[in-house]
């Protein structure tokens, strides 16, 4: 299951220890539902900048946002995606997972790691648009965070994940 990490930014440093912690969050994510092996996940790190612009193109909401979804398996297949399919992309500001890193009382790593689950779990279908829809990703979302041993801190989960 390749992962692949795009570094746009250079305001946050991004070290190989959270690449390789994010590759087996989206292992593990894709593992829970039964995704095969060969599907494709890009990771692309941002600046405020810049995914305040995708926000602005995409969802016509101005500003930062922490964390944007765009699913690539939906529609008629391409030619060529049977042998590596691509499920999407999930778009990360650093900026923003580092201030609200400090604002929900957790870890950078945490956060990051947050983003990426709950980005992967929106390339997957789940919505929390509605309060079973919520709690279901909730559940997933820490379920998959624990599995990587970053549970919630205060007990509580992150209410980030405004983007997607």
């Amino acid at each position: 299951m390749p992962v692949l990490i795009n570094n746009i930014q250079e305001k946050v440093p991004v070290g190989p220890d959270l690449e390789q912690l994010l590759t087996r969050v989206v292992a593990w994510a894709l593992e829970e539902h039964d995704i095969p092996e060969n599907v494709e996940v890009s990771l692309v790190f941002v600046d405020d900048d810049y995914i305040a612009g995708l926000n602005r193109q995409y969802r016509g909401v101005d500003g930062p946002t922490d964390v944007l979804s765009f699913a690539m398996l939906e529609g008629p297949a391409m030619p060529g995606d049977e042998d590596e399919p691509m499920l999407g992309d999930v778009v990360i500001s650093l900026e923003t997972a580092r201030r609200q890193a400090a604002e929900y009382g957790h870890s950078f790593t945490r956060e990051v790691a947050y983003l990426t689950v709950h980005g992967v779990l929106h390339l997957l279908g789940y919505d929390h648009g509605d309060r079973p829809g919520k709690q279901k990703m909730r559940v997933q979302e820490e379920n998959i965070l624990t599995k990587a041993g970053l549970p919630a801190s205060n007990g509580t989960t992150t209410p980030g994940g405004a983007g997607c």
